[in-house]
């Protein structure tokens, strides 16, 4: 992609315009952040101690700003941090350390996000969208057609809440940080590339400036829009490139993942192995396993002989057992054949791990708290 990001009209449903988000503190930059607090008649060291209260203390409330003066940081809260998610609904599993929070933004718009706690890592699903114009025929997102694209903030507020709740010990295990951000939640995320990458910027930026993320434990994933493949490869931010294949083959692919008429399954892969040439990160090959659909020892295979064709070490392939909807045609595999894709997989040489599904007694499929407040 050379300019702005790629438009589709793949005339899935779209529930038309919203408001813009207002302006808030995490869509400047630190250039930026200075000339908003000076306009505000503010000394301009007031910004570094808000990006400090934001990104290291992970708090916008003016009340725990103490080291400025209140009259000051409560203008400076005020124009600077509109409220712009308020967390409407959540549910847990997996004894509390799976936490799934459904936002209402500031126009109504729904969007998710997934934080789960594991032994070695905690890692947050965000959304990017609200809604997703793609329409894959499996994914609740799709379904719900696309409302808007979200702002840089409303993207980092996501994070930022997150890491507070992990902070404070809301979660079980006892006070942590948060590790791992994943863009895999509601949303094509480099069909919003601008957001995107400003997000991406701020969770790698160091403190104060940002959250001081490794951009190795980022991961941004796509449905295989080819120019903002190429785009982001030379972004010189080496985040994990996750591709969201669930075909091997042109056929079924363009019926499961519509873009597939855009750009094929060779030319997304293609694009993310210049991905892997261009940064050195290893990309991954996400599959998620449908019965009778797309789990065929056949298509491991097809797909297996796909990735060595484009060379050895440069992939790792991460099967997922599909988390149904309701009201959906689609399920996940029998174990046994979930058993042998694995198998086949492997058999091609191809590093191969079953991905861990959580959550899927709290409708774990990212778009399916939204779906029910709108039935």
């Amino acid at each position: 992609m050379t300019g702005t990001p790629v438009r589709l009209d793949l005339s899935s449903p779209s529930r038309g315009p919203r408001g813009k988000p207002p302006k808030h503190f995490v869509d400047l930059t630190p250039e930026q952040r200075v000339e908003a607090v000076t306009e505000l008649g503010e000394k301009p060291f007031r910004a570094k101690q808000l990006a400090t209260h934001y990104f290291t203390h992970l708090t916008n409330d003016p009340a725990l700003m103490t080291d400025l003066p209140k009259a000051t940081r409560d203008k400076l809260v005020e124009g600077l941090f509109p409220q712009l998610l308020t967390a409407h609904r959540t549910q847990t599993a997996d004894k509390g350390t799976t936490v799934k929070t459904l936002w209402h933004l500031f126009d109504g718009a729904k969007v998710e996000s997934v934080l789960m706690r594991y032994a070695n890592r905690t890692t947050l699903c965000v959304s990017s969208q609200a809604g997703c114009g793609l329409a894959c025929s499996f994914c609740a997102t799709g379904q719900l057609g696309l409302t808007r694209n979200l702002s840089t903030a409303e993207i980092v507020e996501q994070v930022r809440a997150a890491a507070r709740s992990l902070a404070d010990g809301e979660v079980p295990g006892g006070p942590t940080r948060l590790s791992n951000v994943v863009f895999m939640g509601m949303g094509e995320p480099l069909a919003n590339y601008k957001s995107v990458m400003e997000t991406v910027r701020r969770l790698v930026a160091p403190a104060p400036d940002g959250l001081g993320m490794s951009a190795r434990n980022v991961t941004v994933s796509t449905v295989g829009m080819v120019p903002a493949m190429d785009r982001l490869a030379k972004e010189g931010i080496p985040v994990t490139l996750a591709l969201s294949l669930h075909a091997p083959d042109d056929e079924l692919r363009s019926e499961l993942v519509p873009v597939n008429t855009r750009w094929s399954v060779d030319e997304a892969l293609d694009s993310a192995h210049r991905y892997f040439e261009v940064t050195g990160r290893r990309v991954s090959i996400e599959y998620a396993l449908i019965r009778d659909i797309n789990d065929h020892a056949w298509r491991a295979d097809l797909l297996g002989e796909k990735l060595n064709a484009r060379g050895r070490g440069w992939v790792h392939c991460n099967p997922i057992p599909l988390n149904p909807t309701p009201g959906s045609k689609w399920t996940a595999s029998d174990p046994r054949v979930e058993q042998e894709f694995v198998a086949r997989l492997r058999a091609h040489g191809i590093p191969t791990t079953i991905r861990d599904t959580r959550g899927s007694e709290i409708d774990g499929a990212c778009g399916q708290l939204a779906a029910e407040e709108d039935e």
